[in-house]
């Protein structure tokens, strides 16, 4: 396997392991029709409810053909073991994040069946101006035990939307908080047809219900609650496209857990250039040239 450092997966962990590595519940639930994070039902904060900024989620943004004939166009080329039980496939150029160092080295462009995919993100608003500089490709298997620990995305290189579309299979995005804030909590308002609407500053009868007082004018006021304590699912669809950006970029680290890759699945990032490698910027010229390489459509893994 491809493991490393505290990194492991079911390959290097061997018969003995009994259990996969301690993996914690996701207490709230991101609905994407509100942008809300709702709790869950049998945690802690089931009946409270917080906005989820920086979360864009597409349903069936490719269809099933397209999803056969990309995966299969994939597994005519190699997949490298990597870290946690996961392969990979790398469209991009030779970075060292640490030493804040870059090679375009063997870097020949994203793949040919991404300029499809590329142009189909122009219909999302949210991805106005979005020029892919690189693609990584991640192969997940239960056999493997794949997983991937919760993390930030480099920022020196790669700039605020992160864009990801889940093949194969569903799984979920955990994201978590590592910072020492608060997050101020609303009780969870409803309609009538059940969907998750915004609240206000107080509650409605029903959350009184659940804090044991009674009567139509019960009010309760806002919970402050630290921010390592909250984890957040993310549900993504088997052929979804996720765009992390914003808060949930740069505050919030995400992750999958072994327990949530069910069967096969390939997840395919793309990265934008940050300001300092776009036109103006202290790399721009650099930038520029990686743009022209990527956006040529003419590479192979590296």
């Amino acid at each position: 396997c491809g493991c490393k450092g505290i990194r492991s997966c079911l390959l290097c962990e061997g018969p003995a392991q009994a259990a996969p590595p301690p993996q914690g519940e996701d207490n709230f639930t991101y609905c994407p029709a509100t942008g809300l994070a709702k709790g869950n039902e049998h945690s802690e904060f089931a009946g409270w409810t917080f906005p989820f900024p920086g979360v864009f989620l597409m349903e069936e943004f490719i269809s099933k053909d397209e999803e056969s004939e990309i995966v299969e166009l994939m597994d005519q080329d190699d997949w490298k073991p990597s870290q946690s039980g996961r392969k990979k496939q790398d469209y991009g150029p030779k970075v060292n994040f640490k030493k804040q160092r870059l090679k375009a080295g063997s870097f020949t462009g994203l793949p040919s069946f991404s300029k499809k995919i590329v142009e189909q993100m122009k219909a999302c608003p949210v991805l106005d101006g979005f020029l892919p500089v690189e693609q990584c490709n991640l192969d997940y298997v239960p056999e493997r035990g794949s997983a991937i620990d919760p993390h930030f995305d480099d920022w020196w290189l790669w700039g605020e939307r992160l864009v990801s579309l889940n093949l194969l299979s569903k799984t979920v995005l955990s994201m978590s908080c590592d910072s020492e804030g608060s997050i101020q909590l609303f009780p969870t308002s409803s309609k009538e047809n059940g969907e998750l609407t915004p609240p206000g500053p107080f509650t409605q009868a029903s959350a009184c219900k659940n804090s044991g007082a009674e009567g139509a004018n019960c009010v309760v006021s806002p919970r402050l609650v630290p921010s390592k304590e909250v984890t957040v699912a993310i549900h993504l669809p088997q052929r979804s496209l996720v765009v992390l950006y914003g808060d949930a970029r740069y505050k919030w680290k995400h992750g999958i857990h072994r327990k949530h890759i069910a069967r096969r699945r390939v997840c395919v990032t793309f990265r934008e250039l940050s300001a300092q490698f776009s036109a103006g910027g202290r790399h721009g010229e650099l930038g520029k040239e990686l743009l022209e390489t990527a956006l040529s459509f003419r590479g192979r893994p590296v």
